[in-house]
């Protein structure tokens, strides 16, 4: 009997540990065959495991204990090592996290929702940037930042620039692959309207160039986010010409100084201004002469011009703001990145200088018929019932009009006036519940005055509330299209999910919202 519960005892330990042994085994080889390609495979063993990791980690959210943490992290200085990474993976049944500049709102480049192991690829490496000023084109890598991507092309020809965004900490990679919305995205476009070729390492590890990818494939990594059909390490820009001087202004007014009427009138025209000029409003609590908290709408603009030229077109089309030629100044094209980012010279683009580190939440809405006015003293209320919560709003019109909802799978085109981002930023993680759930809130609050049916969304502020898949082997089109795809890319999303059929079937490329396979 004795002998017989002994038997039990231990046959019940090598259930437990023969698992852990095999997974332990599979772990080593998994490893063995990364390292065989590259000396760049950092494991949790590593002393510079967490550094890497944490290096352009910028949402404190996600850099908790608990986040889940990758078996490795891989800096490759080649495509030849991005293969073997693919190739790696695939075969060891490993899942791969892509990271450019970190910035993911979801924190998805770095940590996954599953339970199967993952290891992150990380760009930072693999950010040269080479330009052809002759023919105003650029190659960059997918590990560059934009704030790079400024500063070398501003280096070679002070009037070529790129369309892109405003903060200069963005990498390349994940930026262009949603699309890419910037301050002159009225004249230009988006950052991936202006993207002429690519290099994508597929699910077979093969690399492509857009004549070998196909012009389906070639469409979807413009717009369609990135992770989904495989890992773009470089991308042709097109670059745009700029002046030698453009104008800049942030004029501010609260609501007793008639900030809620000015913004009630720029809901009308700041998508039919002049292409050369842009006006966001960026809304957040401030104060009272009197210490009462009160909000600041704050006018946030440039104008590819002289101040004279900017003064002339404001009087015609916005003369209530009351824009004087002291509130504006004319800089150049690369100080104006510098105005925006609030940076103070060119050198920290240059030097990659990292984002500062904070808690933050964030989501996104589309604008296709102005707020009635008389509602807007709602969502002022909505807005002070927070700390430090900021609504971004930037138009479209202009370039936007004339672009086709089908020509990239950004659809929010011709139509929407404006686009919001809802930010939050707070201190501590024991604060975390209380703004999330302030956000959520005003999420639900503005759905009678956002676009409908369906209520759009922009994929570079990714939005898990959404939805998520439930994993790679059950991974479902419709409902994926119905809680979040439809809204990121409108009727865009089925082509979206057929290039990932063909591309992808056996969905390697998986992510809580990567696009799911579908067959034709």
């Amino acid at each position: 009997m004795e002998l017989h519960i002994i038997t039990k005892i231990l046959l019940s330990v090598l259930v437990i540990l023969f698992p852990l042994a095999f997974s332990q085994s599979s772990n080593d080889k998994f490893i063995q065959c990364l390292s065989q390609n590259s000396d760049s495979v950092l494991t949790q063993n590593n002393t510079q495991y967490s550094s890497i990791l944490q290096s352009t980690i910028v949402n404190l959210r996600f850099s908790a204990s608990t986040t889940s943490k990758p078996l490795a992290i891989i800096t490759p200085l080649t495509y030849a090592h991005v293969q073997s990474v693919v190739t790696c993976s695939k075969n060891f049944g490993y899942r791969v996290r892509i990271r450019s500049g970190g910035h993911d709102y979801a924190g998805l480049s770095y940590s996954s929702h599953d339970q199967v192991p993952f290891v992150v690829l990380d760009h930072q490496k693999l950010r040269s940037i080479n330009i052809d000023s002759s023919k105003k084109t650029a190659w960059v890598e997918s590990g560059a930042t934009i704030g790079e991507l400024y500063y070398w092309v501003s280096q070679n020809n002070k009037n070529l620039g790129f369309p892109a965004g405003v903060c200069p900490t963005i990498g390349v990679g994940g930026h262009l692959s949603g699309g890419g919305l910037g301050i002159l995205v009225r004249k230009y476009g988006l950052a991936a309207d202006n993207v002429v070729d690519a290099r994508i390492i597929d699910a077979n590890g093969k690399i492509l160039d857009r004549k070998a990818m196909g012009k389906d494939l070639f469409w979807s990594i413009r717009g369609g986010g990135g992770g989904s059909f495989g890992i773009v390490v470089a991308w042709k820009v097109k670059l745009i010409s700029v002046p030698d001087k453009v104008s800049v202004f942030s004029l501010s007014k609260t609501l007793e100084q008639g900030g809620s009427d000015l913004f009630n009138k720029w809901q009308s025209i700041g998508s039919k201004l002049s292409k050369y000029l842009l006006i966001r409003v960026i809304i957040l609590p401030g104060s009272t002469g009197g210490g009462s908290r009160t909000i600041k709408v704050i006018f946030n603009s440039m104008f590819l011009g002289t101040v004279d030229n900017l003064l002339k077109t404001m009087n015609n089309s916005f003369p209530e703001l009351g824009l004087q030629a002291k509130d504006c100044s004319e800089i150049s094209w690369i100080e104006s990145i510098l105005f925006f980012a609030n940076y103070p010279d060119t050198s920290v683009l240059r030097d990659r200088k990292p984002e500062a580190r904070k808690y933050f939440n964030a989501k996104s809405d589309y604008v296709k018929a102005p707020i009635p006015k008389e509602r807007l003293q709602d969502i002022w209320n909505w807005m002070l019932e927070d700390d430090n919560p900021i609504l971004i709003m930037e138009p479209h019109g202009g370039r936007m009009d004339e672009i086709g909802e089908t020509s990239t799978p950004y659809p929010h085109r011709k139509g929407y006036l404006y686009n919001i981002q809802y930010f939050q930023t707070w201190e501590n993680s024991d604060a975390s519940d209380k703004h999330i759930g302030w956000m959520r809130r005003m999420y639900t609050n503005m759905k009678p005055y956002v676009s409908k049916n369906p209520r759009s969304t922009y994929v570079n502020y990714r939005d898990l509330d959404l939805g998520e898949n439930k994993n790679a082997n059950n991974t479902s089109y419709s409902e994926a299209a119905m809680q979040w795809g439809s809204k990121y890319f409108g009727n865009n999303f089925r082509k979206l999910a057929l290039v990932k059929g063909v591309v992808d079937p056996q969905n390697f490329f998986y992510f809580e919202q990567s696009i799911p396979p579908l067959k034709a």
